[in-house]
């Protein structure tokens, strides 16, 4: 099966309303709900785009679909490796603003060892949080969004290095453009939930 990940954009004033011990329950229900119309079985099948509640929660938050990885986390890891394999022929520039990026959402960095969740979010108590993977307030995806904006437009000058120390013939994230969709996605997850001043989360379930 695999580790999988469901990522959740939400709106602050009704998620960051509650304690941070009472927030991962409320957006659970609240995705769980019935109402929510996200679990009917004849529900579409949506992929690179946005999946939005109905019912009482409708405006409260939406989940994002990554095209053809089918909610796997593996798509995102492999790029984490991917960008591994890459970075020490990237532009340093570059290379500083994908670190920063990836770093918050994806990729345990050279040690393995990056947090992805902001302290405060939720609470410390591991049995309530458990299968978070990742957990950007407002403030923190404001700053990401803006990052990935400026990295977008630099992105295509990796091409050529990709293909030669990244790229693949089979699995996850085999070439430069695979690698780019999963950014794009993750770019489109950032600028919708700083538009809204949302917060992001990660679950896997």
């Amino acid at each position: 099966m695999g580790l999988d990940i469901t990522v959740i954009i939400a709106d602050w004033s009704w998620l960051g309303e509650v304690p941070p011990g009472e927030r991962l329950s409320r957006l659970r229900d609240a995705w769980y709900a019935d109402e929510s119309g996200l679990w009917d079985h004849d529900a579409p099948v949506v992929e690179g785009d946005w999946e939005r509640p109905r019912g009482p929660s409708n405006s409260s938050f939406a989940v994002y679909e990554f095209q053809g990885t089918l909610g796997s986390f593996k798509a995102h890891f492999w790029a984490g490796e991917r960008w591994e394999a890459v970075r020490d022929h990237a532009d340093p520039l570059v290379r500083a603003r994908l670190d920063t990026l990836l770093l918050a959402l994806i990729w345990g960095g050279l040690d393995g060892d990056a947090e992805h969740v902001d302290q405060g979010f939720f609470c410390d108590d591991a049995a309530v949080t458990h299968g978070v993977l990742l957990a950007r307030s407002p403030d923190s995806v404001r700053e990401l969004s803006a990052t990935w904006e400026e990295v977008r437009t630099w992105l295509d000058g990796l091409r050529g290095a990709f293909d030669e120390h990244a790229a693949v013939p089979e699995g996850w994230v085999r070439d430069f453009d695979e690698f780019t969709d999963l950014l794009d996605g993750w770019g489109r997850v950032l600028s919708e939930a700083a538009r809204r001043g949302w917060g992001l989360v990660g679950l896997s379930e």
